[in-house]
């Protein structure tokens, strides 16, 4: 859970900005989304083998 305390003399967009970054960087809203739905494990294999052959293509 990120939790962003509001410093002295510190705007709400500027609290709001350290907690998106903050968000974004542990990764919380991609997991949220991915657990949204069910995804079988064979789809999950599948999804996991695709994106590592869209990685190697990448270089």
């Amino acid at each position: 859970m990120t939790t962003v305390v509001r410093k002295e003399n510190e705007s709400i967009e500027d609290v709001l900005r350290r907690f998106k970054r903050d968000v974004s960087k542990t990764g919380v809203l991609r997991e949220a989304r991915k657990k949204e739905h069910y995804e079988k494990p064979s789809e999950a294999k599948k999804r996991k083998r695709q994106e590592l052959s869209r990685r190697r293509a990448r270089g």
